[in-house]
């Protein structure tokens, strides 16, 4: 959820490097998830690695640099979690990953959706955004290769395989916290009769 509450400006502008980082991991979503169908694992393993370097250098570049922009808001949180919904369903496809994991994660998707719902029929744009949500798509995005690496033999898969599984428990309950955590958010501002700026 953006963080319409936040008190620091926003910009309108389009052309930024953290918005060009976001708009090439999002193209890069039917090549990512066309290269796990077909097990070119090695590319699947090359995109969700940059995926999760260019999450990361987009909000840094853009908070270092004071290029927060709208755009930015809207294509950061999109592209994320079409990778998280793509990788999902492709290591589920592939079972590498059990159908469960996914329910659980699409049910979390399903749960803030209508808080965000409910806070836009009250006025509110958006939330501020928490570590908590921050720190599942870093987990998630990390999980991801590992389990990915971990559906082979030999010493780096046995390896790969609890990282890949710490990385998913952390991501998939961290998930679930930011969603409470936005629903109290919203339940206290209403309580309080606040009113969007």
């Amino acid at each position: 959820m953006a963080g319409e509450m936040s008190q620091q400006a926003v910009s309108t502008r389009v052309l930024t490097v953290p918005n060009a980082l976001s708009a090439l991991r999002l193209v890069a979503v039917p090549l990512f998830l066309w290269a796990i169908l077909t097990r070119r694992d090695a590319l699947a393993l090359v995109l969700l690695m940059a995926s999760g370097l260019t999450d990361y250098l987009d909000g840094k570049i853009a908070r270092a640099y004071g290029l927060e922009s709208r755009l930015g808001q809207l294509l950061d949180p999109v592209a994320d979690r079409l990778y998280i919904a793509s990788t999902l369903l492709g290591l589920a496809w592939r079972d590498i990953l059990p159908w469960w994991v996914v329910v659980v994660l699409f049910a979390r998707e399903a749960f803030a959706g209508a808080v965000v719902l409910v806070a836009k029929r009250h006025g509110w744009v958006g939330l501020p955004v928490h570590f908590a949500g921050k720190a599942a798509t870093f987990n998630l995005l990390y999980a991801f290769p590992f389990l990915l690496l971990a559906d082979g033999d030999g010493t780096a898969a046995r390896i790969a395989q609890p990282i890949g599984w710490g990385f998913a428990w952390w991501g998939i309950a961290l998930y679930w916290l930011s969603g409470v955590i936005y629903a109290v958010q919203l339940r206290r501002l209403l309580a309080a009769g606040r009113v969007p700026a």
